[in-house]
């Protein structure tokens, strides 16, 4: 189905980790004539394929998927970059008259590329960043719990890198909501559909430690060696988190395979609990369970056509 060329209609996929948006997502751009924007913060990053879950090359089925792969694993990505390449890439398929479908579970690259936050203009305090420095991620977790409530409820609290980001905005900003007054961006101005995928509580743990288990099995130790080999050191390990600060830690003889599989379906779960914290705030959300495809194929269908 080709869409109308003047139509600024999307489909925006989104859920915890684990629930099967992405295949949910090329099924949608198969039969609707879509293409793909990624909406993972760590999906940007070259090298991470396995940890990360990225579709292959067999699971695209040949639509087209955009912002995989575009920037160096050492280099840090910001929201500001996500949104710039996801506006281009957004304009280009509109403009094409294909359907853009937006799927992933970093939802403040999606809330940031559609005008739901807005993203605060605050530089660098370098004397500010030494102090924070010292600190562990414990207690930059309880400042920025002190400082920002809201954001301490989303954000990786073992991440020192984005907690110290995160207590320099609010010690500037105060507290930053988390949801801004839905902004009419003119240079966006498109209608979205949002989709919602969720489980069961059960059924997403099972999910998930199915999915690790997979993920070794597969090579996900080998990557993370690989990745060190090319140059990505351990502190950056850290910071892409989840799979890699855990299985770098593993690497270097700090916890055993069994910890090490033990904290990583703990920290995932507690990772999926934080990405519906957060798109719980959005009320356009309609939620499905994935078993419902059909249901969810005639939305999108009766959505495009109207």
């Amino acid at each position: 189905m080709k869409k109308n060329p003047n139509s600024r209609k999307l489909i925006v996929i989104v859920g915890p980790t684990a629930v099967g948006k992405s295949e949910l997502a090329v099924e949608l751009a198969r039969k609707y004539g879509g293409e793909i924007i990624s909406a993972d913060s760590r999906q940007v990053y070259t090298g991470l394929d396995i940890g990360t879950g990225k579709v292959t090359k067999k699971g695209m089925h040949g639509i087209p998927h955009h912002l995989l792969d575009v920037t160096d694993p050492r280099r840090q990505f910001t929201v500001a970059k996500y949104t710039k390449l996801a506006q281009k890439a957004l304009d280009d398929i509109l403009a094409r008259g294909k359907l853009p479908i937006i799927c992933g579970g970093t939802g403040l690259y999606i809330d940031a590329l559609l005008g739901r936050v807005l993203i605060p203009e605050v530089p660098p305090n370098p004397k500010l960043r030494k102090q924070l420095e010292r600190k562990s991620v414990s207690s930059l977790f309880a400042m920025l719990q002190k400082l920002d409530p809201g954001r301490a409820e989303t954000i990786d609290r073992h991440n020192s890198r984005r907690l110290v980001r995160a207590i320099e905005i609010a010690t500037v900003l105060g507290r930053v909501p988390v949801r801004a007054v839905i902004l009419k961006n003119n240079s966006i101005a498109v209608q979205p559909l949002y989709i919602g995928l969720t489980l069961p509580k059960n059924e997403l743990k099972g999910k998930i430690a199915l999915r690790l288990t997979a993920r070794i099995d597969s090579g996900m130790i080998e990557e993370a060696k690989r990745l060190h080999t090319e140059r990505v050191s351990w502190k950056r390990m850290e910071e892409l988190g989840l799979e890699y600060r855990y299985v770098s830690r593993f690497l270097r003889g700090r916890i055993s395979r069994e910890e090490m599989v033990a904290e990583l379906q703990s920290e995932i779960w507690h990772y999926a609990k934080r990405q519906m914290t957060w798109f719980k705030r959005n009320k356009e959300i309609r939620w499905f369970k994935p078993s419902e495809q059909s249901v969810i194929e005639e939305k999108v269908r009766k959505f495009i056509s109207t």
